[in-house]
């Protein structure tokens, strides 16, 4: 037994218990029968868990070179013996450096999610920071000359240098900045300086197209091409912020217009509001709500067939009520649904040009007439306005009787000139050989720019009060200005472009026309009391600030309204004094689009106030339970 149990102390294999029972008496072999039983059982056990450690340092080595191979799990300094071995065999000790690293891989995963989320992923970063690295500065440098009370002369030549690496930034980055250059262009709540009107007008249907090889393949991944176009022109008639339109012809003869989608829009665009958004909740917080409503209706811009349906949707109404159609106010262009799709979208072509090319035409006209360039006619009417302004007085136009005062008055012109060309071209002209002298048309008469306005406004307030279906991107690139076929004396209104339609339910149109005639009567209790039900909250709910708020929104941002603010500080100074919390989200649309009609107005001098042009439709709605 002693040496049995010395061989096993010494990790030796035990001798068997025959060969030791041939060298010890009977006696002490019947002693040691059960005590010799149980050491050799023990160092059978012993024998066995030194094979299983030896094996499981083995396996632990060839893992941790494993590791260092495929330098992953490097940061173990120890780990189970296989993946086939339980949990309770595992050895892994926590280090004080494991949650370090979990926490800054947990960052790191949240960090690239929201990239993803808010700005689009890489690509919208440095997008993001491309217009950060020109929008803080700049925004900075405007803050600090209100702070200073700098002079116009200062002001001036800011907005020149501003303006112009604003659009070069635009143009850059296309997407949602090409959007942001239109307001602008729009003059969207008479927000921005005739230098940065004329310089962003360029985005109002000048974008820089893209290749027709990108718009074919669009097309085609729609499409067969061959089989639907007979011809199409490669060169387009217009661009936008998310797509451009080329004429084309069926394979019946049916002439049309194509408006083909970009490949990268909705992607690029949704980003750009983000990062839009992000500024904005920084630098100018009291636009946040609004933005974010605004983000949400562009989500229906990128879906053409959704587009068709709207536009069809408008024509059906519009043609029902007496506004569109021939002889009338003004025309929607037909739809050829069979071949629309998310991407393409075919429709009838309106001959006209752009509300913004015919109203060049109207300010040259006027400059030839006072026998002045465009240019030394544009600066003596910002001067002529300048003094109105420091003398108190009101900025407006002619009205629309004096308009067609005028346009009579030039057309009487137009005729006799006409005229002695016609006996001129048949005798001397025809005689000498001398060359002929031309005709001129009814389109070289100068715009009704009262009528042009008051139809407009009419037209979207029966959108938003009667129908409930209205344009919430009614700026001038998508209004064109054409001859009406019955009346060619008279210039006809082409409406285009309704990828941004807003509905409204009939109690919602009922609350929003008490709401307009309250704004009419200047009833400040019931605004605010229609305010309140649309949605609106601030912390202190202080009438005077929810009255002015809504009056801006929805109604009129004269001098009057303002105090003689530019709009931007008048909003914060009503959320200095009142901060907003909720808007009503089911009229941001509304808003925008009389801001829209309103900064059209300002531009031509033909300042309304919507709640007094839109107040008899409101009233024959609530009257008529429409």
């Amino acid at each position: 037994s002693l040496r049995n149990h010395r061989c096993t102390v010494q990790n030796r294999t035990p001798l068997p218990y025959t060969m030791l029972s041939s060298r010890i008496s009977p006696s002490l072999r019947r002693r040691s029968y059960y005590t010799c039983n149980k050491w050799q059982r023990h160092a059978a056990e012993q024998h066995r868990r030194g094979l299983q450690l030896q094996q499981k340092c083995l396996q632990q080595q060839q893992f941790k070179q494993q590791c260092k191979q495929q330098s992953q799990y490097a940061f173990f300094s120890t780990t189970s013996t296989s993946s086939s071995s339980s949990s309770n065999n595992t050895n892994f000790q926590i280090k004080w450096w494991h949650p370090v690293i979990g926490g800054l891989v947990i960052t790191v995963a949240g960090g690239v999610k929201w990239l993803h989320d808010h700005l689009g992923g890489t690509e919208g970063f440095q997008r993001s920071a491309s217009f950060y690295s020109k929008a803080i500065p700049r925004y900075l440098m405007y803050r600090y000359h209100m702070v200073m009370d700098s002079p116009n002369e200062v002001w001036e030549e800011l907005d020149k240098e501003t303006s112009k690496i604003a659009l070069e930034k635009m143009l850059e980055l296309e997407g949602f900045y090409y959007k942001a250059g239109q307001m602008c262009a729009s003059n969207l709540g008479d927000a921005f300086p005739q230098i940065w009107r004329d310089t962003m007008s360029v985005l109002q249907d000048q974008v820089p197209p893209q290749p027709f090889d990108v718009v074919k393949k669009t097309i085609e991944s729609e499409m067969d091409f061959e089989k639907t176009f007979k011809w199409f022109e490669e060169k387009p008639i217009g661009s936008a912020s998310i797509g451009q339109v080329h004429r084309a012809e069926l394979w019946n003869g049916t002439k049309v217009v194509v408006k083909v989608c970009y490949p990268n829009a909705e992607r690029l665009l949704r980003g750009d509001v983000r990062t839009i958004k992000t500024f904005a909740s920084l630098a100018q917080p009291v636009h946040v709500p609004a933005l974010a409503e605004i983000e949400k209706q562009f989500a229906t811009e990128f879906d053409y067939r959704q587009e068709a349906q709207n536009m069809a949707t408008v024509r059906n109404n519009l043609n029902r009520a007496g506004f569109a159609g021939p002889g009338k106010a003004c025309q929607v262009p037909r739809l050829y649904m069979e071949h629309c799709t998310k991407r393409v979208l075919v429709m009838e072509e309106l001959f006209g040009d752009k509300l913004q090319v015919a109203l060049k035409n109207d300010v040259e006209f006027h400059a030839k007439r006072d026998n002045q360039t465009v240019q030394e006619f544009l600066r003596a009417q910002q001067q002529k306005d300048k003094n109105a302004i420091e003398k108190g007085q009101k900025v407006q136009g002619p009205t629309e009787k004096e308009f067609n005062v005028l346009i009579a008055v030039e057309d009487s012109k137009r005729k006799a000139r006409n005229a002695w060309n016609r006996v001129y071209n048949t005798t001397v002209g025809w005689l000498s050989g001398s060359g002929m002298n031309g005709y001129q048309d009814k389109s070289t008469l100068p715009l009704n720019h009262a009528k042009l306005v008051d139809d407009l406004i009419e037209i979207h307030g029966h959108e938003v009060l009667v129908d409930g279906f209205f344009n919430g991107d009614c700026h001038p690139g998508n209004v064109l200005l054409c001859r009406d076929e019955l009346n060619e004396s008279e210039p006809q209104l082409g409406l285009i472009d309704y990828g941004q339609v807003k509905r409204l339910t009939k109690e919602q149109r009922h609350l929003f026309a008490k709401l307009i005639i309250a704004l009419d009567e200047g009833n400040r209790d019931l605004v605010v009391k229609y305010l309140t039900e649309a949605g609106h909250k601030s912390q202190k709910m202080d009438a005077e600030a929810m009255y002015l708020y809504a009056k801006v929104a929805f109604d009129n941002d004269s001098r009057e309204i303002t105090g003689g603010l530019h709009i931007q500080l008048f909003m914060e100074k009503l959320q200095e004094k009142d901060p907003v919390i909720s808007i009503a989200n089911d009229f941001v649309m509304v808003s925008r689009c009389t801001l829209l009609l309103r900064g059209l107005a300002h531009a031509l001098k033909q300042s309304r106030t919507i709640a007094r042009a839109w107040r008899p439709i409101a009233e024959r709605v609530l009257q008529e339970d429409i």
